[in-house]
């Protein structure tokens, strides 16, 4: 076996080194060969290098884009995706008179493998039909919210469903890394400042004296997704309608 030692490699011209048919190049104990060379980064801004066990390519990893539904719909995989990132929310329930206000639907978040996984269900929880009521009223549940099989979250109780003069019980998510339930709806009290349950994405809307009219019932649409409905002042002002639910998807290379 022929041994070389040099410090130095240059070509006799130009600016390739060649090695003849026949001979290998060692580093130690191993040999060279275009493996042993780091792909080119020109042009590959923002990516990072990556290996099947055959090939080494430049890719761009990371959240690429994101999805938001406030109803039903299908997440299709984009080009690329292997895991997504899921955050769903039930919708709340609906508020009373009288302080007594609606639960926040249930949470629930999880990390998903879609490798093979072309589209995915989704499934959007509405506040209940009828809304809010007056006091003693039982107002509306909230609906669940589910993305596929994978998990769910169940929408938030009205208030007075439970129990009379009550306020609504949260809903609570299930299937998920972690699954959590929403704030409960307030109880009777008489001349009250009180608010619906808060969802996970935020607050109630807000509520307010008779000199505002209807004003939690007037303002209901200014709240966080899955948040309960806030109670009408007294027993002559109707209770807001909960929020609906929402999914939120975080597409990953």
């Amino acid at each position: 076996m022929s041994l070389l030692k040099v410090n130095e490699l240059r070509p006799q011209s130009g600016s390739n080194v060649t090695i003849q048919s026949g001979y290998t190049l060692r580093l130690g104990s191993k040999n060279l060969d275009s493996s042993s060379v780091m792909p080119s980064p020109s042009g590959q801004n923002g990516k990072i290098l990556v290996s099947n066990g055959s090939s080494r390519n430049w890719e761009e990893h990371g959240a690429v884009s994101m999805n938001v539904w406030t109803s039903n719909g299908t997440w299709s995989r984009p080009t690329g995706v292997k895991r997504i990132l899921v955050r769903i929310c039930g919708a709340g329930g609906a508020g009373s008179g009288v302080g007594e206000a609606g639960g926040a639907g249930g949470y629930a978040e999880e990390l998903i493998d879609v490798t093979g996984v072309s589209s995915i269900s989704v499934t959007v929880g509405q506040p209940g039909s009828w809304g809010g009521t007056y006091y003693s009223g039982g107002a509306a549940n909230g609906n669940s919210t589910s993305f596929g099989n994978y998990m769910s979250a169940s929408g938030g109780n009205g208030a007075n469903r439970n129990y009379q003069h009550c306020g609504g019980l949260p809903g609570s998510g299930s299937g998920g890394n972690l699954n959590i339930y929403g704030g409960g709806g307030s109880g009777h009290e008489y001349w009250s400042g009180n608010l619906g349950g808060g969802s996970f994405f935020g607050g109630s809307g807000a509520s307010g004296h008779p000199r505002g009219g209807h004003y939690a019932y007037n303002y209901q649409y200014r709240a966080a997704q899955g948040s309960g409905g806030s109670p009408g002042y007294h027993t002559s002002r109707r209770g807001a309608r909960g929020m609906q639910g929402i999914v939120c998807v975080w597409n990953f290379r």
